[in-house]
């Protein structure tokens, strides 16, 4: 997964060690990780990243208790 073109959120700043990163494979399967720990990715299709997002956005997230 190393070899993938990992791409940073608009919103980090310099070489901040906390970071999403974002990488798409070659036939479009979505990869996440967390730039402190590289080596754990997280993989889905385009549509549930999209369904992710979008209720993240409208802060269906902002509230979530364990």
């Amino acid at each position: 997964m190393s070899s993938l073109p990992w791409r940073k959120s608009s919103f980090s700043t310099g070489d901040a060690p906390n970071c999403v990163e974002l990488a798409a494979d070659s036939v479009g399967t979505s990869h996440l990780r967390e730039s402190d720990d590289p080596e754990v990715v997280i993989s889905t299709t385009p549509a549930a990243l999209r369904a992710f997002l979008r209720a993240a956005k409208a802060g269906e997230f902002d509230r979530l208790e364990g």
